[in-house]
């Protein structure tokens, strides 16, 4: 019997690569496959809880690695902020720890791809590492991040959550962009080239895999390119949604006939306290249930209406399955998973590609935006009414989530890699 594939799953230190990959990794494993994960410092026991085996990336720890949720602390300013202004106090510093991380780890990260000898790799992130390039083996991109990350004359610039078809306005951000990321691909390419390697041109951190691209944009929200994606090495899954435990809602002491409203800014943008609060004070006056995800900031919240449940967790796709709408901060994850069970969005963005889902979420007719901080009691208000009651929404989000879920994005995820795997063996054999 043959031994089956060893696949190395690499996510970033997000939560939403992360559990991303877990997906794919669950039909790897269901397909016979032995999935494996690498993870950053404290991504520790978030795979092994999937039963998958997890290694740890040692130098990073040595390596001072970046703290994210301390580096939100200190960056969450640029939150209020408009995507252009962003580029200097946020995205420009988020590139720099980014390109730090990939310096810190293309030792241990080489190092431990040669113990463990994997059939392929599965990258999940913005940023190349030299150590999978240099690792002899096919590796796989996943874009879990918005259609965005793929630039296109016909796409407006990634993190400008700029309007489709008018490219006019484009060039000013994108400009504007690549100014700001100068530095900090200066010093990335001098260290791919130290590899060996080609770095991306500028101002690209990461190219496209010449063996496969996962993207998981599904076709509702989908661009029309003026250059058309090679279907043998992008292969669009509409959504990847991971299988969670199921989850029964709370018993709540009022509204409990109410439709079920599930909240979360994802693990980072938990951290926005204050602004949650103010949410809570006008989710007390509004005929829903209403979950809200607090991260590490659950104690924060000592005195709750009736109708809301706060906690540090939960498994979010079972959750959004029961929902009938869906606030969130525009992460990939959030947006396709609300796409894949038919629940409306409301988009709270404050960085990154969050401003891109918002902006397509309004211009597909998926969900409506506000912005994070200038909305008034009566803006929120009104959105989620709107939102709840939107039949015509809600029957075109079904049907759409008809066609996503028989897509199977992990299932189909999974077959593209290990046949990669087969492809890749086969011309081992050929040229022995």
């Amino acid at each position: 019997m043959p031994a089956s594939k060893v696949i190395v799953l690499f996510p970033e230190a997000s939560y939403g690569a992360a559990l991303n990959c877990v997906g794919i990794a669950q039909e790897l494993r269901r397909n016979g496959a032995q999935p494996v994960f690498i993870c950053h410092p404290g991504f520790s026991g978030v795979f092994a809880e999937y039963g998958f085996a997890e290694y740890q990336l040692a130098g990073e720890i040595a390596g001072a690695p970046t703290d994210w949720n301390e580096f939100i602390e200190s960056h969450k300013h640029a939150f209020r902020q408009s995507p252009m202004e962003q580029l200097q106090s946020y995205v420009a510093p988020t590139w720099n720890a980014i390109v730090d991380t990939a310096i810190r780890a293309e030792e241990p990260l080489s190092k431990l791809l040669a113990r463990l000898k994997p059939d392929a790799i599965v990258l999940d992130n913005v940023v190349m590492f030299p150590a999978i390039a240099n690792a002899g083996v096919p590796w796989v991109r996943v874009v879990s991040c918005a259609e965005t990350e793929i630039p296109d004359p016909n796409v407006p610039p990634y993190l400008s959550g700029c309007q489709s078809g008018h490219p006019a306005g484009w060039r000013a951000f994108e400009s504007a962009y690549e100014k700001a990321v100068a530095p900090a691909h200066k010093r990335f390419a001098a260290f791919v080239a130290d590899t060996g390697l080609k770095a991306p041109q500028a101002p690209g951190f990461l190219d496209p895999s010449p063996w496969l691209n996962l993207l998981l944009a599904p076709e509702i929200i989908r661009h029309e390119r003026a250059i058309a994606l090679d279907p043998e090495t992008f292969v669009f899954l509409d959504g990847c949604v991971r299988k969670e435990a199921p989850y029964t809602p709370p018993r709540f002491a009022s509204n409990n006939d109410d439709p079920l409203v599930l909240t979360s800014f994802g693990s980072l943008g938990a951290i926005d306290v204050d602004m949650m609060q103010r949410m809570i004070a006008v989710f007390a006056d509004l005929p829903g249930r209403f979950l809200i995800n607090a991260g590490n900031w659950r104690d924060a919240y000592q005195h709750v209406p009736d109708n809301v449940f706060i906690d540090s967790w939960f498994p979010q796709p079972s959750v959004v399955e029961q929902s009938s709408l869906f606030i969130h901060h525009g992460g990939n994850n959030s947006f396709c998973e609300a796409l894949y069970f038919g629940v409306p969005s409301l988009i709270m963005p404050y960085c990154w590609d969050g401003h891109d889902n918002a902006t397509r979420a309004v211009e597909t007719g998926v969900g409506k935006t506000l912005d994070r901080y200038s909305w008034s009691d009566a803006d929120l208000a009104q959105s989620i009414r709107s939102l709840l009651s939107d039949e015509a929404m809600r029957q075109r989000l079904k049907a759409n989530a008809a066609i996503m879920q028989n897509a199977a994005g992990t299932s189909r995820a999974a077959v593209e890699i290990l046949k990669l795997t087969e492809t890749a063996s086969g011309q081992a054999r050929a040229s022995a």
